[in-house]
């Protein structure tokens, strides 16, 4: 299904976001509660809301260490490649990677910024080997010491109040 984007969303709409970046796993009627509409209204607007590619997805945050993830690495990436079909491949390659939790094409010194989940030291030093394997000319590697911040909540509430309404 081809997602539309909406020209404007309303306060409601905001409000749903909201909620359901924080606690995906409520019902639409709780979140009907919250916002004060009815069950089926609320399921329309998040049926819209993902089609118009407000929301791309809905999971389940899992723990990395208490699955045997140990050590989170940021690794910085160099390519020599040029061609756009080349650096298509190389991020296809990068996307196959179940390790690789994030790759961001970025400006600055390096090409891509890979946020990587490894159970151990061995473990990372395969993964590096695979991505000698794909034309990479430069790696740093930074071990994550301990989680300072995480979230996947956007400010909208802010960006809204601040912007004087939703865009």
């Amino acid at each position: 299904m081809e997602k539309v984007v909406s020209k404007v969303l309303d306060g409601v709409d905001v409000r749903i976001l909201d909620i359901l970046q924080k606690q995906a796993e409520l019902s639409h009627t709780e979140i009907a509660k919250r916002v004060n509409l009815s069950s089926p209204a609320i399921h329309t607007r998040i049926k819209r809301l993902e089609n118009e590619g407000y929301i791309n997805q809905q999971v389940a945050i899992l723990n990395p260490e208490k699955l045997g993830f140990d050590l989170l690495c940021f690794i910085f990436i160099t390519t020599d490649l040029h061609q756009a079909d080349e650096l298509e491949k190389l991020e296809q390659a990068l996307e196959k990677m179940p390790e690789v939790l994030e790759c961001q094409c970025i400006t600055g010194e390096y090409d891509y910024l890979l946020k990587v989940a490894n159970r151990n030291r061995q473990d990372l030093q395969l993964f590096i080997r695979k991505l000698n394997k794909l034309g990479i000319s430069k790696i740093q590697t930074n071990l994550a010491l301990r989680e300072v911040k995480y979230s996947t909540v956007l400010p909208i509430n802010e960006t809204t109040e601040n912007n004087g309404g939703a865009r």
